[in-house]
């Protein structure tokens, strides 16, 4: 902290030549105490010493003057002048010595310092000026040092924080302690993100928190450090130290100090640590969705390399596999999530993969809660492929079950829970990693059948769920299948595209109720002369009998296959 008239009238080689205040700053009490507040405690950026009446242009604001007053002896009217000269130049104080009576000119200070804001004080011994100005000097670069010393170990103690990619918490944690005060970390929606609460609990430090952050406006940048420290450091009703964290435009969030220190320096030193604090968090940001990004790239790669080996060893899947976070384990399972909001947002590609993302992150932080490691990624749009790996089979359940109710109590983003989007395909466990590579092929037809059924009360289904459905998905894409489902609905989808509609719909409610017609009637899908007449005429349109078994069957399987149409 820069020195204060008050701790230099209060030094020993001062005191020594019997200091007296005449105004601007307070008295000299009997005790011997500098009294009063005025001006005594502004700090002294430097200490001038000139007899010069006229110091205008010498002056930058700040600076203690030194003067034995001789100009002003043989010029008394022009001491009021003076003073108001210095005041404009932002002299911190006015020191004079008065080792002999010169009554004109003393009456003249006293009548000119009454009317003063500044500091004026006359000394009535002799005294060394150099030895005055060498200890405030000495005062001054150490305080200089200091503050240099203050932000080298600022900027050493961030810069490892950043290095190490630390935590949010833990960049939190070290500014309250560099600061000594409480921080918070919050969000541009004024949640509290992380904190570190100094002499005084959580609770009072959160305590109605969003309230009172949206009174505390975010503080303006300034152009240089001086402005900063008292213009964008002080916020809000209860004056926070705030600091924006993120980049230029892409702010995300700022540190406050809810509780500030007293003085305008500690808040300068408050605010250099919150300034180098919020790079870090921005940094590490920044570096964790860069590596975050460039992990997910590489596990796609692996993945997509794993599930075409072209004479790659098991050994070498393996050492790869291991390299981005896959251990070595007895089993492996091949697993398939496939997007339903693909479905209904084909047309949005960025939607679909802000979607994956969610779940990629998702999927890591239940993994973590779980014995399983898993190699994750993207196998194509909609479809997010995963080679997990199991320490026992009998873990094989537990960990899916974990999975799946991590889906179903996250919330995306902003499209409801994960679970209404996610259908879980399951291929079967293997020993080798490569064999589990190629059954990723079988989960996703496992999933992407799944995907299709119209009652999916399942947390995530296996071929032997799906059973026909899973061979028609199989051998959907066959043109003879194509062509022989064309055939069994021709005549009812003709009638839809002409208008009539419903017939579709009664045909799959038929088929799905076994041909039971009183079972359909008592639903109340229909009255029963309703149903029957619709019935009547769904035989027509398709001339089969609709009590022949065969017929039954052949429609069921078109109609299946019809409803794969598109996945």
């Amino acid at each position: 902290m820069l020195p204060t008239l008050r701790s230099i009238l209060n030094l020993p080689v001062v005191r020594a030549a019997d200091p007296e205040i005449l105004g601007g700053g307070g008295s000299l009490g009997g005790d011997g105490s500098l009294g009063g507040d005025g001006g005594l405690d502004a700090p002294v950026r430097w200490v001038h010493v000139s007899e010069l009446l006229d110091l205008a242009g010498l002056l930058s604001g700040g600076e203690l003057v030194l003067t034995t007053g001789l100009e002003l002896d043989k010029d008394p009217g022009r001491t009021a002048a003076y003073i108001r000269s210095l005041e404009t130049a932002g002299a911190a104080g006015l020191i004079i010595e008065r080792t002999a009576p010169r009554g004109s000119t003393t009456a003249a200070l006293k009548d000119a310092a009454k009317a003063a804001g500044m500091p004026i004080a006359v000394v009535h011994r002799r005294v060394r000026f150099v030895e005055i100005t060498e200890i405030v000097h000495r005062m001054i670069v150490a305080e200089q040092l200091e503050k240099v010393e203050h932000a080298r170990d600022v900027h050493e103690a961030f810069t490892v924080l950043s290095l190490e990619s630390a935590g949010t918490a833990q960049v939190v944690e070290q500014a309250a302690a560099m600061i000594g005060a409480s921080v918070v970390l919050e969000d541009l929606q004024h949640h509290a993100l992380a904190f570190s609460a100094q002499g005084l609990p959580a609770a009072e430090l959160l305590h109605d928190w969003e309230r009172r952050s949206r009174t505390t406006p975010p503080a303006r940048p300034a152009a240089d450090s001086t402005a900063r420290a008292n213009t964008v450091a002080r916020s809000g009703p209860e004056g926070w130290l705030q600091v924006p964290v993120g980049i230029k435009a892409q702010l995300w969030g700022r540190l406050v100090v809810p509780l500030p220190p007293d003085s305008p320096h500690e808040d300068e030193a408050a605010v250099m640590v919150l300034e180098r604090a919020a790079q870090t968090l921005a940094i590490n940001r920044l570096a964790e969705r860069d590596q975050r990004g460039l992990s997910e790239q590489a596990q796609a790669g692996l993945l997509s390399a794993l599930r075409q080996p072209r004479g790659l060893t098991e050994a070498e899947a393996l050492a790869r596999a291991g390299s981005l976070g896959l251990k070595r384990s007895p089993f492996y399972l091949p697993l398939v999530f496939r997007s339903l909001h693909q479905d209904s947002s084909p047309g949005d590609p960025l939607a679909n993969q802000q979607q994956e993302r969610a779940l990629l992150e998702l999927l890591a932080t239940a993994l973590k809660s779980t014995a399983g490691n898993a190699l994750t990624a993207s196998i194509e749009s909609g479809s997010v492929g995963m080679l997990l790996g199991l320490a026992a089979k009998e873990l094989e359940d537990h960990t899916l079950q974990r999975l799946a109710a991590a889906l179903s109590t996250q919330v995306g983003h902003g499209e409801g829970d994960l679970a209404a989007r996610w259908i879980i395909g399951v291929g079967r466990y293997r020993s080798t990693l490569l064999e589990a590579a190629a059954g990723i092929d079988e989960a996703t037809h496992v999933a992407d059948t799944a995907a299709t059924l119209r009652k999916q009360d399942r947390a995530y289904y296996r071929a032997t769920d799906i059973r026909l459905g899973g061979l028609l998905a199989l051998i959907r894409n066959d043109p003879r299948v194509q062509q022989f489902a064309e055939s069994e609905l021709e005549t009812v989808l003709a009638a839809e595209a002409e208008g009539a509609q419903g017939y579709l719909e009664l045909l799959g409610r038929y088929l799905d109720s076994g041909g039971n017609k009183a079972a359909m009637a008592r639903s109340g899908y229909l009255s029963r002369p309703t149903l029957y007449a619709r019935l009547a005429k769904l035989e027509q349109l398709l001339e089969v009998d609709l009590e022949d078994p065969e017929s039954r069957t052949s429609l069921h399987v078109a109609l299946m296959l019809h409803r794969l149409r598109g996945q």
